[in-house]
């Protein structure tokens, strides 16, 4: 069987006498260190070399985020799970960019943290179900921006020519889809190649496809 050795990481002594009474029930956690503050829990890290790091984002001296970040850069093989009272999307991402397998509400029922400490001590990363909803939302709003920034450069109706011809389509089929003359067609053609900087009809298409060309031409259609 495998133990997982854990540190906790908090400034209120009555939240870790919680935590370790509650993992110390189970035996496969095993509880090696504690700890007040960030600076403290590196030099814990440092010291007990945990395979967890259970810790609290706001700490005297500095902040739970900043301990994060500096551990996982220096110990790449521990995990932190981030448990706090507070939802706020930018500790939220603060957390996921610092390096945190995890981000749990400090109202979690015990059974839950349990399984969400042992889901991390097999690699996954959880996040609570409080704020799943929110970094799916930021995940999808930053694709949009990517897919935008692709063809940034392009007119709508240069987008339009575009994903046809990653349909494969010829000039005079587009044309005659978009009710345009085959000549202006032709010069749009020649136009995307040279905003996308590519070669070819071939590589616009793959270029059209790798960025998600239609899925951008939807949200602009909605917007």
């Amino acid at each position: 069987m495998t133990i997982h050795r854990i540190l906790l990481v908090d400034d209120h002594e009555v939240v870790r006498l919680g935590l370790k009474s509650l993992l110390n029930r189970h035996t496969k956690f095993q509880v090696v260190a504690e700890a007040k503050t960030g600076s403290e829990a590196v030099a814990k890290v440092d010291q007990y070399n945990p395979d967890i790091v259970i810790m609290d984002i706001r700490l005297p001296g500095g902040s739970g985020i900043e301990a994060c970040e500096e551990i996982t850069e220096k110990y790449p093989e521990t995990r932190v799970i981030m448990l706090t009272s507070y939802a706020e999307d930018e500790m939220l991402f603060s957390s996921i960019r610092a390096g945190a397998s995890g981000y749990v509400l400090k109202q979690v029922g015990n059974d839950e943290l349990v399984d969400k400490i042992e889901a991390v001590g097999r690699g996954e990363a959880i996040l609570d179900p409080a704020v799943t909803q929110r970094v799916f939302k930021e995940v999808r709003k930053a694709a949009r921006e990517e897919e935008a920034s692709a063809f940034s450069d392009l007119t709508d109706q240069e987008k339009h020519v575009l994903i046809h011809v990653s349909e494969g389509k010829t000039n005079r089929e587009i044309a005659k889809t978009l009710y345009l003359g085959e000549g202006t067609v032709r010069n749009y053609v020649s136009s995307i190649l040279s905003k996308l900087d590519v070669s070819n009809r071939a590589e616009a298409a793959a270029y059209a496809v790798r960025h998600n060309l239609r899925n951008h031409l939807v949200h602009l259609t909605k917007d």
